[in-house]
């Protein structure tokens, strides 16, 4: 659906990254103007996979965002593809609420459509096969992945392109050696956060473990995977208000969540970088950064 770092971040894989399923302690009214913040600061990235997207597939009729949060990456879909119908599909309705009015916005209301509801079973309203499917960071919140993908499948056009972007890198915001606190603090926080993924895998229904061969996966859903590609995020340090703002409120989120697996030590150095008027902060200091990578694997379904 859509993201929350880590979606549709927020870490790379955080439990509101993706909209697939519906996470009912989660006020998503309250939290799309996070999602939207982080889905316009990827919109380098983005415009980068929509370009190799672009390449591999010709004139789509429609265009399916699967997950797609308030609608950023399904608005950019529209101006790639200015022939295509879009489709945003989420769990969330708020989210959607605000994926029309963003549409609307723009000027793309009249080929702009939304489907509410949990995935992947809600793309059976579909009223036409897909030609591009696009599923960001929302395949890891169901439970049985390779079903998911079959499903997906089968909702595409003979010769319909399906787009998965799962994995890469994830964010790095500081340098590893702060100045204050023991170095590496970030990549401690991330070995933390692939212990709490791996819990939210664990506890999500009728979940399945799988080997996170994507390529794999997609061949046995009955597609032919037809290319891999990794797209980067770089905004070097000093960044922009927004850019700051942003890692500010994902480093927040991300104590929230992950605190009680980080020592004293180290809640005390994300504290200190959380506090606005500590100098040391990321409210003040100039060197933080946002760099990351996704990954984007695509597969044809046979015509």
């Amino acid at each position: 659906m859509a993201h929350d770092h880590h979606q549709h971040g927020h870490d790379h894989r955080g439990p509101e990254h993706g909209h697939a399923h519906d996470h009912a302690d989660i006020d998503w009214a309250d939290l799309a103007p996070l999602l939207e913040a982080q889905a316009e600061l990827y919109t380098p990235l983005y415009r980068q996979a929509m370009a190799w997207l672009a390449r591999e597939v010709t004139e789509p009729g429609l265009v399916v965002d699967v997950g797609s949060g308030p609608g950023v990456v399904s608005c950019l879909f529209a101006d790639t593809f200015p022939g295509a119908r879009v489709v945003a599909a989420d769990g969330a309705a708020p989210l959607l609420d605000r994926a029309r009015d963003r549409a609307a916005r723009l000027g793309l209301a009249d080929r702009f459509g939304t489907l509410a509801g949990d995935l992947p079973g809600v793309l059976g309203e579909l009223d036409h096969p897909a030609d591009l499917m696009w599923a960001s960071q929302s395949l890891h919140h169901l439970g049985d992945q390779r079903a998911a993908l079959a499903a997906l499948a089968g909702h595409l056009a003979p010769g319909g392109t399906l787009a998965v972007l799962e994995g890469g890198l994830p964010a790095r915001f500081l340098p590893r050696d702060l100045g204050i606190g023991r170095p590496g603090l970030q990549a401690r926080m991330h070995a933390v956060e692939e212990d709490y993924f791996a819990e939210m895998r664990a506890a999500l229904p009728g979940t399945v473990a799988e080997t996170e061969d994507w390529a794999a996966l997609l061949t046995a859903a009955g597609l032919k995977h037809t290319g891999t590609r990794s797209f980067l995020l770089d905004l070097p340090a000093p960044l922009t208000d927004e850019a700051r703002a942003y890692v500010a409120t994902s480093l927040s989120r991300l104590r929230d969540r992950i605190a009680d697996g980080l020592d004293a030590t180290d809640r005390a150095t994300l504290d200190r970088l959380l506090d606005p008027a500590d100098e040391a902060g990321v409210h003040r200091r100039q060197d933080v950064f946002v760099l990351l990578a996704h990954t984007v694997y695509t597969a044809v379904r046979p015509a």
